[in-house]
């Protein structure tokens, strides 16, 4: 036996190598693996903790989003009977507006129609009395001769002068 090992020794040997390596890893790497292991453990406790307390504000959510949904529909319902009602009263308001501005329109007319016969009347009168006053002219022209003229004034004198001889009775 001079050089050769046995396999049962070499193999505990390395059993022996084996363990004090890795207990001295252990030994040194103990502290800080600890240390990772509960920060770790810490950490998904913590994201647990986390996702629960979204889940039930999101479930609290969601309720509410189905509440509000389906409160939805009653709003939607009201918005809309009250926009048909706006609607009918704007459509009477309107109605009436139209009535009121077509009496007011018939009593202008009316109004204007009215001046419009009294201006035309006016025109006719003047017309009337300008033709009138032009036939009387052309009348006098026709019958007053200069012997008809001379005629006229030696009357007019002699009732002048009938006038002026009369006592007075004073």
């Amino acid at each position: 036996m001079s050089g050769e090992v046995s396999p049962t020794l070499d193999f505990l040997g390395k059993v022996v190598n084996f363990v004090i390596l890795f207990g001295g890893l252990t030994f040194v790497a103990w502290k800080p693996v600890k240390a990772m292991f509960a920060k770790r453990t810490k950490d998904v406790g913590d994201s647990i903790f986390l996702a629960m307390t979204g889940r039930s504000e999101a479930e609290a959510m969601a309720s509410e989003s189905r509440a509000k949904l389906a409160g939805l529909g009653v709003e939607v319902e009201r918005l809309k009977a009250q926009a048909k009602e706006e609607g009918r009263k704007e459509a009477v308001r309107i109605a009436q507006a139209a009535v009121a501005e077509a009496e007011r329109l018939k009593k202008l007319t009316r109004q204007e129609l009215e001046e419009q016969a009294r201006r035309g009347l006016a025109e006719l009168k003047a017309y009337a009395a300008a033709r009138a006053t032009a036939l009387a002219r052309e009348r006098i022209r026709a019958r007053l001769t200069p012997a008809t003229q001379s005629a006229l004034i030696d009357r007019s004198i002699d009732r002048l002068s009938k006038i002026n001889e009369r006592p007075d009775p004073r």
